[in-house]
């Protein structure tokens, strides 16, 4: 199995940027991860019309048989074990590409919530999309800890 992180717009605080790369070299141990940032997508003060653009570069990108997991505030929540058992799961049943992607400002269009097989969240607060880039490299790379039981994870 292969993870793509995949996030519309880029990270502008470099206190992100160091922790995003801070973890996914940490990642690197567990398997295949990529993570791209696509550039953000302006269609003026218009948030249909940018989250219609949005889709259209995410949904010509992905593949049919790519898993596609949103981060979305209406997601289902895990703890972070469960969400290891998430990504144990995904392991057993997927030889394919799981994408991750996080949105741009005002979520994800309709076609991408329709072509999505899972979605996720975070949690109930309302977080930045350039801090849920971080928060989901390192959940991640927990996962992979409490899959591994090494010492990172404190139960």
């Amino acid at each position: 199995m292969k993870i793509l992180i995949w996030t519309i717009g880029k990270t502008n605080e470099n206190y992100l940027e160091e922790g995003i790369r801070k973890y996914l070299k940490r990642l690197q141990h567990y398997g295949r991860i990529e993570y791209e940032e696509y550039k953000d997508v302006k269609a003026g003060n218009n948030a249909e019309e940018t989250l219609k653009r949005e889709a259209e570069l995410v949904l010509n990108k992905i593949k049919s048989d790519d898993v596609l997991v949103l981060l979305d505030e209406n997601g289902e929540m895990y703890s972070s074990e469960q969400f290891s058992k998430y990504i144990e799961k995904l392991q057993l049943h997927s030889n394919k590409s799981v994408i991750f992607l996080v949105g741009g400002a005002f979520g994800h269009h309709a076609t991408v919530k329709a072509r999505a097989n899972h979605m996720v969240s975070l949690s109930k607060m309302t977080f930045s999309h350039q801090m849920v880039r971080l928060f989901l490299v390192e959940q991640i790379y927990r996962a992979f800890t409490i899959l591994r039981n090494e010492k990172y994870h404190n139960p």
